[in-house]
């Protein structure tokens, strides 16, 4: 099952807010492996294959660094379509010796790592469903040590040439303020399921029945601040509806439920209550 393209809400392009997009070119080119579909002086759009968008970089006016323990992005997370995939990758970095962490999360293996402002960003490959295991509603994760040389055989020499076309972005994984009217937001408003629950600070959330779409937790606390306006790091990221009406529909019980819609362009926008910003879109 393809839980990224089938009849479920799925994320797609994140936009971030960066101090200097030609440092951060280089790294998503050079490091991760990104092509550009578009660029101007202060903005470029990258994708895999050349027709996606999958992430926007902005230089914002006096824009500052990233703000620590406030709410915001994590990570966001590229799928990559399989297991050789991810060991082409490993190797590459391995070689441009960069920092890197690593978990087997049993649904799925997956690299750590953080751009030149500090964002979070995971790169990993997907077990096949088969093997997940779910306990009722609730699927198993956890945070073991990844296989790191079995993953590095898997490459069998095989050389990198950046993200393949198949990459998508898998999931996006958020700072909040607090779970519980967070949960109510993404579960009653956008029509998210809880997956998986993290004790009382972290909450996995998706459609579809796939291990998780968004992650969210308080990890920098309860009651984390928003970041400022001009700072560093997440400025939106898409959530992908079925159809207009399904799209429509939640729309207007975001509105029921006091959450502000913007229109921008013709983009529909709204704001989680930790002031998360989400582009709603088809």
């Amino acid at each position: 099952m393809n839980f990224h393209k089938g009849p479920h809400t799925f994320v797609g392009e994140v936009n971030l807010k960066v101090q200097d997009v030609s440092r951060s070119l280089s790294f998503y080119q050079e490091v991760i492996g990104f092509k550009i579909l578009n660029q101007t002086e202060k903005r470029a759009t990258l994708t895999a294959d050349g027709i996606q968008p999958l992430l926007t970089l902005e230089q914002p006016e006096h824009i500052m660094p990233k703000e620590q323990r406030t709410t915001g992005l994590y990570h966001f997370a590229l799928l990559l379509p399989n297991r050789k995939e991810l060991a082409k990758i490993l190797a590459h970095m391995v070689r441009l010796n960069i920092r890197l962490g690593s978990s087997d999360h049993l649904v799925s293996e997956a690299l750590y790592l953080q751009d030149p402002d500090g964002n979070g960003i995971e790169i990993y490959r997907d077990r096949p469903s088969t093997y997940w295991k779910w306990n009722g509603d609730q699927v198993e994760m956890a945070v073991d040590p990844i296989d790191a040389q079995g993953l590095l055989a898997e490459a069998e020499g095989e050389s990198w040439h950046g993200l393949p076309a198949g990459t998508v972005m898998g999931h996006i994984h958020l700072h909040v303020s607090d779970l519980k009217s967070t949960e109510e937001f993404y579960g009653k408003g956008l029509g998210f399921d809880v997956v998986s629950r993290f004790g009382n600070h972290a909450l996995f959330i998706s459609t579809g029945g796939y291990h998780h779409h968004i992650g969210l937790n308080t990890w920098n606390g309860v009651g984390a601040p928003r970041p400022t306006e001009n700072s560093a790091g997440l400025n939106w990221f898409t959530l992908h509806f079925l159809s207009e009406e399904k799209l429509m529909t939640t729309i207007q019980r975001l509105r029921s439920m006091g959450a502000s819609i913007q229109e921008r362009e013709g983009r529909y926008f709204t704001q989680d209550p930790s002031g998360n910003n989400i582009n709603l879109s088809l």
